[in-house]
Protein backbone atom coordinates (compact mmCIF):
# COMPACT_ATOMS: atom_id res chain seq x y z
CA UNK A 1 0.00 0.00 0.00
CA UNK A 2 1.29 3.40 -1.07
CA UNK A 3 1.60 5.89 1.74
CA UNK A 4 -0.75 8.89 0.98
CA UNK A 5 2.00 11.35 2.14
CA UNK A 6 4.52 10.59 -0.05
CA UNK A 7 2.43 10.62 -2.95
CA UNK A 8 0.46 13.94 -1.37
CA UNK A 9 4.76 15.22 -1.45
CA UNK A 10 5.10 14.53 -5.00
CA UNK A 11 1.88 16.52 -5.70
CA UNK A 12 2.95 19.49 -3.85
CA UNK A 13 6.59 19.92 -5.72
CA UNK A 14 4.47 20.38 -9.42
CA UNK A 15 4.66 23.63 -10.45
CA UNK A 16 1.85 25.86 -11.32
CA UNK A 17 2.06 26.84 -14.70
CA UNK A 18 0.42 30.02 -14.03
CA UNK A 19 1.11 31.08 -10.74
CA UNK A 20 4.96 29.84 -11.12
CA UNK A 21 5.00 28.40 -7.70
CA UNK A 22 5.00 24.85 -6.04
CA UNK A 23 1.40 23.79 -5.66
CA UNK A 24 1.83 23.22 -2.11
CA UNK A 25 3.28 26.35 -1.59
CA UNK A 26 -0.30 28.02 -2.87
CA UNK A 27 -2.35 25.84 -1.20
CA UNK A 28 -3.36 23.81 -4.88
CA UNK A 29 -3.52 20.42 -3.30
CA UNK A 30 -7.07 19.90 -2.10
CA UNK A 31 -7.95 15.83 -1.42
CA UNK A 32 -5.00 13.55 -1.95
CA UNK A 33 -6.71 9.18 -1.89
CA UNK A 34 -4.54 6.18 -2.76
CA UNK A 35 -6.38 2.95 -3.48
CA UNK A 36 -4.20 0.43 -4.09
CA UNK A 37 -2.24 1.50 -6.90
CA UNK A 38 -4.30 4.51 -8.14
CA UNK A 39 -3.94 7.81 -6.80
CA UNK A 40 -6.74 10.14 -7.04
CA UNK A 41 -6.41 13.69 -6.56
CA UNK A 42 -8.09 17.08 -6.43
CA UNK A 43 -6.15 20.29 -7.76
CA UNK A 44 -7.25 23.72 -6.93
CA UNK A 45 -7.20 26.08 -9.48
CA UNK A 46 -6.19 29.99 -8.72
CA UNK A 47 -7.64 30.72 -12.21
CA UNK A 48 -10.65 28.92 -13.39
CA UNK A 49 -10.49 28.18 -16.89
CA UNK A 50 -6.87 28.62 -17.02
CA UNK A 51 -5.77 27.67 -20.72
CA UNK A 52 -2.63 25.29 -19.09
CA UNK A 53 -4.90 23.37 -17.16
CA UNK A 54 -4.24 20.44 -19.74
CA UNK A 55 -0.70 21.08 -18.96
CA UNK A 56 -1.13 21.12 -15.61
CA UNK A 57 -2.88 17.92 -15.87
CA UNK A 58 -0.04 16.17 -17.74
CA UNK A 59 2.73 17.58 -14.65
CA UNK A 60 0.26 16.34 -12.10
CA UNK A 61 0.36 12.88 -13.59
CA UNK A 62 3.63 12.51 -14.48
CA UNK A 63 4.83 13.46 -11.13
CA UNK A 64 2.32 11.12 -9.34
CA UNK A 65 3.37 8.37 -11.62
CA UNK A 66 6.93 8.01 -10.57
CA UNK A 67 5.73 7.16 -7.18
CA UNK A 68 6.75 3.86 -6.63
CA UNK A 69 3.80 1.65 -6.51
CA UNK A 70 1.45 3.89 -8.74
CA UNK A 71 0.26 2.93 -11.60
CA UNK A 72 -2.71 5.08 -12.68
CA UNK A 73 -3.37 8.89 -11.23
CA UNK A 74 -6.63 9.95 -11.45
CA UNK A 75 -6.81 14.07 -11.63
CA UNK A 76 -9.53 16.54 -11.15
CA UNK A 77 -9.58 20.09 -11.00
CA UNK A 78 -12.04 22.70 -8.54
CA UNK A 79 -11.31 26.31 -8.24
CA UNK A 80 -10.05 27.84 -5.02
CA UNK A 81 -12.34 29.44 -3.00
CA UNK A 82 -12.63 33.55 -2.84
CA UNK A 83 -11.07 33.93 0.31
CA UNK A 84 -8.31 31.85 -1.30
CA UNK A 85 -7.69 33.51 -4.23
CA UNK A 86 -7.47 37.06 -2.41
CA UNK A 87 -5.09 35.77 0.16
CA UNK A 88 -2.77 34.55 -3.07
CA UNK A 89 -3.10 37.83 -4.61
CA UNK A 90 -2.33 39.43 -1.77
CA UNK A 91 1.22 37.26 -1.36
CA UNK A 92 1.67 38.01 -4.78
CA UNK A 93 1.62 41.54 -4.65
CA UNK A 94 3.86 41.57 -1.99
CA UNK A 95 3.54 44.51 1.43
CA UNK A 96 4.36 47.34 -0.93
CA UNK A 97 2.19 46.89 -3.66
CA UNK A 98 -0.31 49.92 -2.51
CA UNK A 99 2.71 52.32 -2.58
CA UNK A 100 3.13 51.23 -6.83
CA UNK A 101 7.02 50.26 -6.29
CA UNK A 102 8.58 48.73 -8.54
CA UNK A 103 9.97 45.44 -7.16
CA UNK A 104 13.09 45.34 -9.74
CA UNK A 105 14.08 48.58 -8.51
CA UNK A 106 14.64 47.71 -5.07
CA UNK A 107 18.16 47.61 -3.07
CA UNK A 108 18.82 43.79 -3.39
CA UNK A 109 16.92 43.13 -6.49
CA UNK A 110 18.62 39.85 -8.56
CA UNK A 111 17.12 40.54 -11.48
CA UNK A 112 19.79 42.15 -14.37
CA UNK A 113 17.72 44.19 -16.71
CA UNK A 114 18.58 44.39 -20.14
CA UNK A 115 16.90 47.79 -22.44
CA UNK A 116 17.55 46.32 -26.16
CA UNK A 117 17.64 50.00 -27.97
CA UNK A 118 18.67 51.33 -31.05
CA UNK A 119 18.28 54.89 -32.61
CA UNK A 120 16.34 53.77 -35.69
CA UNK A 121 13.81 51.28 -36.88
CA UNK A 122 14.24 48.56 -38.74
CA UNK A 123 17.73 47.38 -37.22
CA UNK A 124 16.28 43.93 -35.86
CA UNK A 125 15.95 45.14 -32.48
CA UNK A 126 12.91 42.93 -31.66
CA UNK A 127 14.59 39.63 -33.32
CA UNK A 128 17.56 40.35 -31.11
CA UNK A 129 16.17 40.95 -27.58
CA UNK A 130 13.52 37.56 -28.65
CA UNK A 131 16.53 35.44 -29.65
CA UNK A 132 18.44 36.54 -26.81
CA UNK A 133 15.95 35.81 -24.14
CA UNK A 134 15.46 32.55 -25.95
CA UNK A 135 19.26 31.84 -25.39
CA UNK A 136 19.32 32.77 -22.15
CA UNK A 137 16.34 30.05 -20.73
CA UNK A 138 18.04 27.71 -22.59
CA UNK A 139 20.91 27.76 -20.35
CA UNK A 140 19.19 27.61 -17.61
CA UNK A 141 17.71 31.26 -16.88
CA UNK A 142 14.54 32.40 -15.87
CA UNK A 143 14.33 35.45 -18.34
CA UNK A 144 11.20 37.94 -18.93
CA UNK A 145 10.38 40.19 -21.72
CA UNK A 146 8.61 43.73 -21.76
CA UNK A 147 7.56 44.15 -25.42
CA UNK A 148 8.05 48.35 -24.60
CA UNK A 149 7.54 49.66 -28.28
CA UNK A 150 4.15 49.91 -27.72
CA UNK A 151 3.71 51.49 -31.32
CA UNK A 152 5.31 48.89 -33.32
CA UNK A 153 4.67 45.88 -30.60
CA UNK A 154 5.93 42.39 -32.44
CA UNK A 155 7.22 40.09 -29.55
CA UNK A 156 3.97 38.46 -28.81
CA UNK A 157 4.34 37.03 -32.83
CA UNK A 158 8.08 36.82 -32.76
CA UNK A 159 7.44 34.31 -29.71
CA UNK A 160 4.71 32.51 -30.75
CA UNK A 161 2.46 33.19 -28.04
CA UNK A 162 -1.43 33.46 -29.23
CA UNK A 163 -2.90 33.95 -25.91
CA UNK A 164 -3.55 37.03 -23.71
CA UNK A 165 -2.40 37.16 -20.23
CA UNK A 166 -4.55 35.52 -17.16
CA UNK A 167 -6.02 37.34 -14.64
CA UNK A 168 -5.62 36.89 -10.75
CA UNK A 169 -7.92 39.70 -9.39
CA UNK A 170 -5.74 42.70 -10.42
CA UNK A 171 -2.65 40.31 -11.12
CA UNK A 172 -1.31 39.69 -14.37
CA UNK A 173 -0.02 35.66 -15.47
CA UNK A 174 2.23 36.84 -18.58
CA UNK A 175 1.92 33.95 -20.84
CA UNK A 176 4.94 32.13 -21.65
CA UNK A 177 6.83 30.77 -24.95
CA UNK A 178 10.02 28.96 -25.16
CA UNK A 179 10.81 29.11 -21.52
CA UNK A 180 9.95 33.12 -21.46
CA UNK A 181 7.30 35.55 -20.16
CA UNK A 182 6.24 38.18 -22.16
CA UNK A 183 4.10 41.32 -22.10
CA UNK A 184 3.22 43.28 -24.35
CA UNK A 185 0.35 46.28 -25.73
CA UNK A 186 -0.37 43.67 -27.87
CA UNK A 187 -2.53 42.20 -25.47
CA UNK A 188 -4.28 44.87 -24.84
CA UNK A 189 -4.95 46.74 -28.28
CA UNK A 190 -7.49 45.36 -31.03
CA UNK A 191 -5.53 44.41 -34.42
CA UNK A 192 -8.02 47.67 -35.75
CA UNK A 193 -6.65 49.99 -33.43
CA UNK A 194 -3.94 52.64 -33.16
CA UNK A 195 -1.88 53.54 -30.55
CA UNK A 196 -1.96 56.87 -29.97
CA UNK A 197 -0.56 57.86 -26.94
CA UNK A 198 1.74 60.80 -25.41
CA UNK A 199 3.62 60.71 -22.50
CA UNK A 200 1.76 60.21 -19.69
CA UNK A 201 -0.32 57.03 -20.79
CA UNK A 202 3.08 55.52 -22.08
CA UNK A 203 4.29 56.13 -18.68
CA UNK A 204 1.41 54.88 -16.82
CA UNK A 205 1.18 51.43 -19.39
CA UNK A 206 5.22 50.75 -18.89
CA UNK A 207 4.32 51.44 -14.83
CA UNK A 208 1.58 48.43 -15.10
CA UNK A 209 4.04 46.27 -17.08
CA UNK A 210 6.05 46.42 -14.60
CA UNK A 211 3.93 47.08 -11.03
CA UNK A 212 1.10 44.65 -12.04
CA UNK A 213 2.51 41.72 -13.86
CA UNK A 214 4.00 38.81 -11.44
CA UNK A 215 7.17 37.95 -13.18
CA UNK A 216 8.23 35.69 -10.57
CA UNK A 217 11.73 35.30 -9.18
CA UNK A 218 13.58 36.78 -12.97
CA UNK A 219 17.29 36.09 -13.46
CA UNK A 220 16.90 38.66 -16.79
CA UNK A 221 14.34 40.87 -17.67
CA UNK A 222 14.84 42.12 -21.42
CA UNK A 223 13.10 45.41 -22.60
CA UNK A 224 12.07 45.63 -26.28
CA UNK A 225 12.50 49.64 -26.66
CA UNK A 226 11.26 51.86 -29.47
CA UNK A 227 13.33 53.62 -31.88
CA UNK A 228 14.77 56.42 -30.49
CA UNK A 229 15.01 58.33 -27.35
CA UNK A 230 11.93 59.67 -26.88
CA UNK A 231 8.88 59.15 -23.73
CA UNK A 232 9.55 55.24 -23.40
CA UNK A 233 13.51 55.50 -22.90
CA UNK A 234 12.76 58.11 -20.27
CA UNK A 235 10.55 56.41 -18.20
CA UNK A 236 12.39 53.38 -17.85
CA UNK A 237 15.50 55.09 -16.94
CA UNK A 238 12.98 56.68 -14.35
CA UNK A 239 11.40 53.73 -13.01
CA UNK A 240 14.59 51.05 -13.35
CA UNK A 241 17.42 53.30 -12.98
CA UNK A 242 19.79 50.29 -12.87
CA UNK A 243 19.11 49.08 -16.40
CA UNK A 244 21.69 48.49 -18.53
CA UNK A 245 21.26 48.89 -22.51
CA UNK A 246 22.26 46.92 -25.10
CA UNK A 247 22.05 48.80 -28.65
CA UNK A 248 21.52 47.15 -31.99
CA UNK A 249 23.00 48.44 -35.14
CA UNK A 250 23.30 47.24 -38.57
CA UNK A 251 26.77 47.74 -40.49
CA UNK A 252 25.75 50.82 -42.23
CA UNK A 253 27.39 54.29 -41.23
CA UNK A 254 24.09 55.97 -41.45
CA UNK A 255 22.74 53.19 -38.67
CA UNK A 256 25.64 53.62 -36.46
CA UNK A 257 25.33 57.60 -36.95
CA UNK A 258 21.69 57.17 -35.55
CA UNK A 259 22.66 54.89 -33.09
CA UNK A 260 25.18 56.88 -30.96
CA UNK A 261 22.27 58.61 -29.92
CA UNK A 262 20.81 55.42 -28.10
CA UNK A 263 24.33 55.41 -26.35
CA UNK A 264 24.18 59.17 -25.60
CA UNK A 265 20.58 58.82 -23.96
CA UNK A 266 21.99 56.68 -21.77
CA UNK A 267 24.84 58.47 -20.55
CA UNK A 268 22.68 61.51 -20.09
CA UNK A 269 20.40 59.27 -17.76
CA UNK A 270 23.38 57.14 -16.19
CA UNK A 271 22.21 53.87 -17.27
CA UNK A 272 25.35 51.98 -18.65
CA UNK A 273 25.56 50.90 -22.07
CA UNK A 274 26.50 47.49 -21.71
CA UNK A 275 27.52 46.60 -25.37
CA UNK A 276 27.22 47.09 -29.04
CA UNK A 277 25.63 44.32 -31.44
CA UNK A 278 25.64 44.47 -35.11
CA UNK A 279 22.99 42.67 -36.67
CA UNK A 280 22.88 41.62 -40.51
CA UNK A 281 26.67 41.75 -40.68
CA UNK A 282 26.85 39.15 -43.61
CA UNK A 283 24.48 36.79 -45.27
CA UNK A 284 25.96 33.43 -46.27
CA UNK A 285 25.41 32.14 -49.90
CA UNK A 286 25.05 28.80 -51.52
CA UNK A 287 28.52 29.29 -52.07
CA UNK A 288 29.51 29.07 -48.49
CA UNK A 289 30.79 32.70 -49.06
CA UNK A 290 29.78 35.95 -46.94
CA UNK A 291 28.68 38.96 -48.72
CA UNK A 292 28.48 41.97 -46.48
CA UNK A 293 25.79 43.77 -48.05
CA UNK A 294 25.24 46.60 -46.12
CA UNK A 295 28.98 47.02 -45.40
CA UNK A 296 31.01 46.12 -42.50
CA UNK A 297 32.59 47.54 -39.12
CA UNK A 298 29.66 49.68 -38.28
CA UNK A 299 29.13 47.96 -34.96
CA UNK A 300 32.46 48.08 -33.62
CA UNK A 301 32.66 51.94 -35.00
CA UNK A 302 30.05 52.42 -32.54
CA UNK A 303 31.53 50.21 -29.93
CA UNK A 304 34.55 52.38 -30.58
CA UNK A 305 32.66 55.99 -30.08
CA UNK A 306 30.57 54.98 -27.07
CA UNK A 307 34.53 53.39 -25.44
CA UNK A 308 32.07 50.04 -24.73
CA UNK A 309 32.39 46.63 -25.55
CA UNK A 310 31.78 44.93 -28.68
CA UNK A 311 30.05 42.18 -28.18
CA UNK A 312 29.63 40.34 -31.24
CA UNK A 313 27.89 40.23 -35.02
CA UNK A 314 24.80 38.52 -36.19
CA UNK A 315 24.34 37.50 -39.79
CA UNK A 316 21.28 38.13 -41.93
CA UNK A 317 19.61 34.59 -41.98
CA UNK A 318 15.99 34.51 -44.16
CA UNK A 319 14.99 31.59 -41.13
CA UNK A 320 15.94 34.44 -38.99
CA UNK A 321 12.53 36.35 -40.70
CA UNK A 322 10.70 33.34 -41.53
CA UNK A 323 10.69 32.52 -37.59
CA UNK A 324 9.64 35.65 -36.74
CA UNK A 325 6.94 35.55 -38.68
CA UNK A 326 5.46 32.06 -37.26
CA UNK A 327 6.53 32.22 -33.89
CA UNK A 328 9.50 30.45 -34.00
CA UNK A 329 12.82 31.91 -33.01
CA UNK A 330 15.85 31.09 -34.57
CA UNK A 331 17.43 29.19 -31.43
CA UNK A 332 14.29 26.97 -31.76
CA UNK A 333 14.30 26.40 -35.34
CA UNK A 334 17.85 26.33 -36.27
CA UNK A 335 20.44 25.85 -32.98
CA UNK A 336 23.15 24.76 -34.88
CA UNK A 337 22.98 27.42 -37.51
CA UNK A 338 25.40 30.31 -37.64
CA UNK A 339 22.38 32.90 -36.13
CA UNK A 340 21.21 30.86 -33.41
CA UNK A 341 25.24 30.16 -32.20
CA UNK A 342 25.77 34.05 -32.26
CA UNK A 343 22.84 34.66 -30.17
CA UNK A 344 24.35 31.64 -27.62
CA UNK A 345 27.63 33.47 -27.95
CA UNK A 346 25.99 36.55 -26.87
CA UNK A 347 24.12 35.27 -23.99
CA UNK A 348 27.34 33.62 -22.88
CA UNK A 349 29.14 36.85 -22.82
CA UNK A 350 25.67 38.52 -20.67
CA UNK A 351 26.32 35.88 -18.04
CA UNK A 352 30.28 35.56 -17.84
CA UNK A 353 30.26 39.79 -17.37
CA UNK A 354 27.70 41.24 -15.41
CA UNK A 355 26.43 43.97 -14.95
CA UNK A 356 28.91 47.15 -15.79
CA UNK A 357 30.27 49.54 -13.27
CA UNK A 358 29.01 53.05 -14.09
CA UNK A 359 30.83 55.24 -16.77
CA UNK A 360 31.21 57.90 -19.57
CA UNK A 361 29.33 60.80 -17.09
CA UNK A 362 30.92 63.43 -19.20
CA UNK A 363 28.68 62.59 -22.36
CA UNK A 364 26.48 64.68 -23.21
CA UNK A 365 23.47 65.09 -25.51
CA UNK A 366 23.79 68.64 -27.31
Amino acid sequence: MVDVSVVRSALEEVMDPEIRRPLGEIGAVKEVDVDGSTARVVVGLAVPGSPLIDDLGDSVTAAISAVEGIEDVEVSFTAMSSAETTALAAELRGPDAAAREVRFAKPGSQTRIIGIASGKGGVGKSSVTVNLAVALADKGQKVGIIDADVWGFSVPKMMGVERSPSVLEDILLPPRAHGVAVISMDFFIQSDQAVVWRGPMLHKALEQFLVDVHWGDLDYLLIDMPPGTGDVAISISQYLPQSEILIVTTPQPTAQRVAVRAGLMAAKVNQDVVGVVENMSWFTGDDGKRYEIFGSGGGERLAVELDVPFLGSVPLVPAVREGADEGRPIAVVDPDGEAAQAFDALADQLLATGPRLRSHPELVIS
